[in-house]
């Protein structure tokens, strides 16, 4: 598998998006049209209906392993590729082709992506999002902490070899498109008018 066909393969595969598709198993409304619009498991929790909310998590994290599994499996010996599909698959959830190129957070997705690179990356990662989430109860804080500490964790995993560093820059470029992703989040949070865990806004 080369380069080109490793990203249009992880951005058509990313393009699926699964809030649309559990909702529309379970009869839902689409997830655009509610709540924050944002087609993730989040904004379908918000209908009340935790399996679909489930689902949709898990649909969206493992495309994003599946890829990335993938791709290393026919590329291992090239980092770029792997590094380009993480990003790619990433950059599917965030603008579907297949859903007028409105996606999700990422976070998911981002999460899957992860895994398959190395299990310990995406155990600091989670751990990271759920510590968090603990303590401050805003799921957009932890996404965004949690996508900060993750490009620390993969140099730390990795090194700086070549093989390692590519792969670290490919973690990085992610966590960037999760950041660049949650703007309107970070604004609501300097407001103090980000929705909290539960209901309610985060206290000044």
């Amino acid at each position: 598998m080369n380069l080109a066909a490793a990203i249009l393969f992880a951005y058509l595969i990313g393009s699926i998006s699964f809030a649309v598709l559990v909702s529309r198993a379970f009869g839902l409304p689409d997830p655009h049209t509610y709540g924050s619009g944002n087609p993730g498991a989040t904004n379908v929790l918000r209908t009340g209906k935790k399996a679909a909310a489930v689902l949709t998590l898990l649909g969206d994290a493992f495309k994003g392993w599946f890829v990335v599994t993938l791709v290393q499996q026919h590329v291992i010996a090239d980092p770029l590729v792997v590094a380009a599909a993480a990003v790619a698959v990433t950059v599917g959830h965030l603008f579907p082709v297949f859903h007028g190129f409105r996606g999700g957070k990422g976070v998911s997705t981002a999460l899957g992506v992860t895994l398959a690179l190395n299990p310990w990356l995406a155990a600091g990662v989670a751990a990271t999002w759920l510590v968090i989430a603990f303590f401050f109860r805003v799921s957009s804080l932890a996404a965004l902490v949690a996508a900060a500490f993750a490009p620390f964790f993969s140099f730390f995993l990795y090194g700086m070899g070549r093989f390692e560093l590519e792969l670290a820059l490919g973690v990085t470029l992610v966590s960037l498109l999760l950041v660049w992703r949650h703007r309107a989040n970070i604004r609501n949070l300097i407001a103090g008018t980000e929705s909290r865990i539960g209901g309610g806004s985060p206290r000044h």
